[in-house]
């Protein structure tokens, strides 16, 4: 019986344990985990969602703190269309937070930052242009584009000298978002370095209808990939996501075709993750009933997540200021219309309030609050051991890599016990 190992992810002549750890934000996927796969031979992902907050946290800086005083005056304010980011202050974020992670990388794999489209950030264009070109600059190995294809992203860091150099991916949920993309792109002969496909049982936000998304699943739409990159004679990693719970799921992607698996649901568990410890605990003790699929998210994607989770039914009042990840062009956001509409509903007050339709995602993500998970983390609780304490213990990043890399038989290694 095969394993990972026997297969290996190719760039180019260089080759890599064809496992990727996928970019949780805000922070999640941290630095530390990122630059484990990347000593164990794979590729780590760090995302750069909401980076001016979790440079502030790891370098002490204060573009949070500033951005707030500068806008404080219009806390109360319905209308956020005049909070903006100042771009080189982005940049600077951006370029300390993988800077330094590219400074701390050893071993002979590769670091890739999640780069989410759908924050939008009151300038969808430029502040996107932004973050790619700084971490560009910073010498980031690859730039993986999620959250909300945007078929034009190419095009904004075109001109960067390492634009030809960089890894450049994209993640899609079909056959026709790939096509529209390529089609798009195709005036600036330059095709992506790799393709994650991600399937229905991905955790986070989802790229199928709310309704439909139990209608597909990742071995079809990986076929329907494969046959068209083959019948078009384009040759791309193609790497599989959602749903990959054991070295032996991953065997049965790499095997048919795929050149690689994404993997995040197991290393939410683990020491190097960036979870608090007890939002780690509330994951591993989750049942299959208590993950849910929600629209909860103001991006407009499905959204899995557990739901104990403390961001839905809150009512906190938008964090715009602060924040502001997710306002559109003209700064709206979906969570501030339904914020807006309880508040009139109230009598003018958001004493009490409890929105349900919506979340303010920017700052329960920056809280730890909206927990986000994949569709199997009813199963952590089988990959380590109850402790008498009632606590489960945490895992190593390298055991967890190891375990998908060298298990056979759908096994699942569990860690050395630890003395209490």
């Amino acid at each position: 019986m095969k394993r990972v190992d026997d297969f290996r992810l190719r760039f180019g002549d260089k080759e890599y344990v064809p496992i990727m750890i996928g970019g949780m934000g805000v922070d999640i996927s941290t630095s530390e985990l990122a630059l484990e796969a990347a000593r164990l031979g794979g590729i780590g992902h760090i995302s750069d969602a909401m980076v001016e907050d979790v440079s502030d946290r790891k370098f002490e800086t204060t573009f949070v703190k500033d951005k707030t005083k500068l806008y404080k005056h219009n806390i109360l304010n319905m209308d956020k269309s005049l909070v903006q980011f100042d771009l080189e202050r982005l940049a600077e974020a951006q370029r300390l937070h993988i800077g330094r992670t590219m400074e701390a990388k050893k071993g002979p794999g590769l670091i890739f930052v999640n780069c989410m489209e759908k924050l939008t950030m009151n300038g969808p264009k430029e502040t996107l242009r932004t973050r790619l070109n700084a971490a560009l600059d910073a010498g980031i190995d690859g730039i993986t584009l999620s959250a909300g294809l945007h078929f034009g992203s190419f095009g904004l860091m075109a001109e960067h000298p390492r634009f030809r150099e960089a890894k450049l991916g994209i993640i899609v949920s079909s056959v026709r978002a790939l096509q529209i993309f390529l089609r798009k792109n195709q005036k600036l002969d330059r095709l992506p370095d790799y393709i994650i496909v991600e399937g229905p049982l991905a955790g986070g936000h989802l790229g199928f209808g709310m309704e439909d998304w139990k209608d597909y699943d990742l071995h079809t739409i990986m076929a329907e990939i494969l046959e068209y990159l083959k019948k078009e004679e384009l040759v791309i990693p193609v790497i599989a996501a959602g749903g990959v719970f054991t070295g032996s799921d991953a065997v049965s992607f790499l095997e048919a075709g795929a050149a690689g698996v994404q993997v995040a649901t197991r290393f939410t568990v683990t020491r190097e993750c960036g979870l608090p410890a007890k939002v780690k605990q509330e994951y591993f003790r989750a049942h299959e009933q208590d993950i849910i699929v929600n629209g909860v998210s103001p991006t407009g994607y499905p959204m899995r997540m557990l739901k104990s989770t403390p961001a839905i039914g809150a009512g906190i009042r938008p964090g715009c200021e602060s924040y502001g990840y997710l306002l559109d062009a003209t700064g709206n956001c979906a969570y501030i219309n339904s914020y807006n509409r309880e508040v009139l509903a109230n009598g003018g007050t958001d004493k009490g309030i409890s929105i349900m339709d919506k979340t303010c995602l920017c700052t329960h993500m920056r809280n730890f609050n909206c927990w986000t998970c994949g569709h199997y983390t009813y199963r952590l609780k089988d990959t380590s051991h109850l402790l008498p304490n009632g606590e489960y213990q945490l895992l190593s990043a390298e055991h967890v890599f190891k375990d998908y890399q060298f298990s056979v038989d759908n096994a699942i290694a569990l860690p050395e016990l630890e003395a209490a």
